[in-house]
């Protein structure tokens, strides 16, 4: 039974990325299905003095009622028809169709109206030439002397703010009177104080300062990098998507924050009466960069199907094992799927700075 709807009215919603479907189910459609629904009530009905499945069909309606079985021969015409419904339309979903129906009487058609989600529609700039073009542009990454020296300078002026500490000096107060100190007035960093870090000696710890900034900035670079190639992948890539993804994003960060306030005692709550702004606020305020982030997540997706770029499972697994641990509540399927997916646009990631 298929391509047995009447009356179909198919609206797209353009900007919410969404189709809406309005039609009728016919009478002798939804007869059929609920001769089907009445036998599949019948098959795990268990009725006093009846073996399992054994009820005949008119004492299945006593019990169960006509809306029941009505009900039900709705939800299979539903789940049979608009599928070959859609494919006819030619319009993809990602979500399970909202349906809202009229109350259904034996004999008479049924008016329904289904809402999905489309499927993101992506027509990608071209990724290699983009990536290409930033990446000639990735500089040498070096440690200057005074880098080298503001650094150090910095530990023992942190040194000189844990001794004053240690003698019982207020935190402010400890702050306040280390930036006031000359640097000749510092303490040095000796062998005693480096070995206390861990470090063989002054100079390897130098060594291996020098090495821990060069790493700073060579991360920084390459944030910055693949910023600008996802910036331009973005403004350049054509991209359509369902409101809900964005919607999604906007869930994300969300959580993010309410994750990182937990760790100083905090509540999201708490942080919208200090900043005086509603949880409504707050993702009106996010619209932009959700909207951005939805779109850089389709389109490393789209790189990796087309590159068939996937996460090494040898390292997923070992990455894996890892979360486990520190995320002993988390359900394992949805860890390693956040894992994978995470994994899997790093992997995209450095496939592009490769080009």
């Amino acid at each position: 039974m298929t391509n047995s709807l009447t009356n179909v009215q198919v609206t797209r919603d353009d900007e919410r990325w969404e189709v809406e479907i309005k039609a009728e189910i016919p009478a002798e459609t939804l007869e059929t299905y609920r001769a089907d629904a009445l036998k599949d009530i019948q098959a795990t009905a268990k009725l006093d003095g009846f073996r399992p499945g054994k009820a005949p069909l008119e004492r299945i309606l006593a019990v169960y009622g006509e809306g029941a079985v009505l009900k039900q021969a709705v939800e299979h015409a539903i789940q049979h028809e608009l599928p070959e419904l859609l494919a006819k339309e030619s319009l993809p979903i990602v979500e399970t169709p909202r349906v809202t129906t009229e109350t259904p009487e034996r004999g008479k058609s049924l008016s329904f109206t289904a809402r999905a989600a489309l499927a993101p529609k992506i027509e990608l700039a071209d990724y290699k030439k983009i990536a290409a073009a930033e990446n000639v542009k990735k500089e040498v990454i070096s440690v200057s002397d005074n880098e080298h020296k503001d650094a150090l300078t910095h530990l023992r002026r942190e040194r000189a703010r844990i001794e004053k500490l240690e003698k019982g000096a207020e935190p402010e107060k400890a702050q306040e009177e280390v930036q006031k100190m000359e640097e000749k007035d510092l303490p040095e960093l000796d062998d005693t104080f480096v070995q206390s870090l861990g470090y063989e000696n002054v100079a390897v710890f130098g060594e291996k300062l020098r090495e821990g900034l060069k790493n700073e900035k060579e991360r920084a670079a390459r944030d910055k990098r693949r910023s600008a190639i996802l910036d331009e992948l973005v403004r350049q890539s054509t991209i359509s998507y369902p409101a809900v993804l964005r919607e999604y994003e906007l869930d994300e960060m969300e959580a993010r924050i309410t994750d990182d306030l937990s760790r100083f005692g905090k509540t999201f709550e708490q942080y919208l009466v200090d900043i005086k702004k509603t949880r409504d606020d707050l993702r009106k305020e996010w619209q932009e960069p959700g909207d951005k982030r939805a779109k850089i997540r389709l389109i490393l997706s789209e790189i990796a199907r087309k590159e068939n770029i996937d996460a090494n499972p040898e390292t997923l697994a070992q990455e894996l094992e890892h979360a486990k641990k520190h995320y002993p509540q988390a359900h394992p399927e949805t860890l390693r799927a956040n894992l994978a997916h995470a994994m899997r646009n790093d992997a995209v990631l450095q496939w592009l700075e490769s080009l």
